[in-house]
């Protein structure tokens, strides 16, 4: 821990949380709302997972990429949740310079990968409406490992920039971090060194992924609703709202949380609106999912009901 904190020169070798919340009547029943989120986050995802790989008829390009965004939550709750649950009930929240950086570096990598994720799930709704009688050719085995690849080698480059760039940076004066968890903008705050070059690459990694993403996203989705305007069955439209709905809900959830909580204000409650802003997409998102994507979703349902079938006969 020591030697990593003395190779960039900082003076830090550790990182107080303040946490969520600085009232101490409030740490309990956070700590448990927090825990059940926690366990409903892991048992969703779980559950989802499981449920797709057991049901034979839910092995299609859009559960693939269903699978990998539960699998990117339920990882993700590991990075974050744990260490903000033992900072409800421990007199310090204390987390290592080494500690820090890992976090940083795992909440990138499944931010960025998240992001693409969403990203090649607007391709493959397009691909599904838009030209169905080729879904399977375009949307192949190896064309769906790719694009996953993609996502998590996207994800890779991004943490493995910011978390690099942090490295870097010196801290030598105050070690108390402005929130619950070893996010970027908290931590070049304490930096006593030049963020300049941080700054940049945040804003041009963030810059570039958003606005690569949310192009492609709504590209498909205008391509989906003027096949859908075209469309002469009301049954099709129906369809293809449905399979797109569930999808656009998570999108508007985690873009625009994410979105809120990086947005720069001078205003004093600033910082707490960006806590408040970061726990939905770091906390609430990854257990909304499942519910999302279950309960909008007429053959995960079904598949549910074939699995408990199953599993009670």
């Amino acid at each position: 821990m020591k030697k990593m904190a003395m190779e960039n020169g900082s003076s830090v070798t550790e990182f107080i949380l303040m946490g969520l919340t600085d009232q101490p009547a409030l740490q309990l029943p956070l700590f448990f709302l927090f825990l059940v989120n926690y366990i409903f986050t892991v048992v969703g995802n779980l559950s989802l997972m499981n449920l797709i790989c057991l049901s034979s008829h839910l092995h299609t390009p859009m559960y693939f990429f269903l699978f990998n965004l539960s699998f990117i939550d339920f990882c993700y709750s590991f990075v974050i949740t744990p260490k903000m649950l033992i900072g409800f009930v421990s007199e310090r929240n204390i987390i290592s310079f080494s500690g820090c950086m890992t976090q940083l570096f795992f909440f990138c990598f499944f931010v960025y990968s998240e992001c693409y994720v969403l990203t090649a799930m607007a391709c493959d709704r397009y691909v599904a409406i838009c030209q169905p009688l080729l879904y399977t050719v375009i949307m192949s085995p190896r064309t769906c490992c790719l694009l996953m690849f993609g996502s998590h080698l996207m994800g890779l480059a991004g943490a493995i920039v910011h978390t690099g760039c942090m490295v870097k940076l010196i801290f030598c004066d105050s070690n108390i971090l402005n929130h619950y968890m070893c996010d970027i903008f908290p931590l070049l705050q304490l930096s006593c060194s030049s963020t300049y070059a941080n700054d940049l690459v945040s804003s041009v990694c963030v810059g570039i992924s958003a606005i690569l993403s949310s192009l492609v996203i709504s590209i498909s989705y205008s391509l989906i609703l003027l096949n859908i305007i075209h469309m002469s069955s009301a049954k099709g439209w129906c369809k293809a709202m449905s399979t797109c709905g569930s999808h656009i809900i998570t999108v508007g959830l985690f873009y625009g949380s994410g979105l809120l909580t990086h947005m720069k204000t001078s205003s004093p409650g600033a910082a707490g609106q960006g806590k408040f802003f970061s726990v939905v997409y770091t906390l609430v998102v990854p257990t909304l999912n499942p519910l999302i994507y279950s309960l909008r979703n007429k053959e995960v349902k079904l598949a549910l009901k074939r699995t408990l079938k199953r599993i009670t006969n």
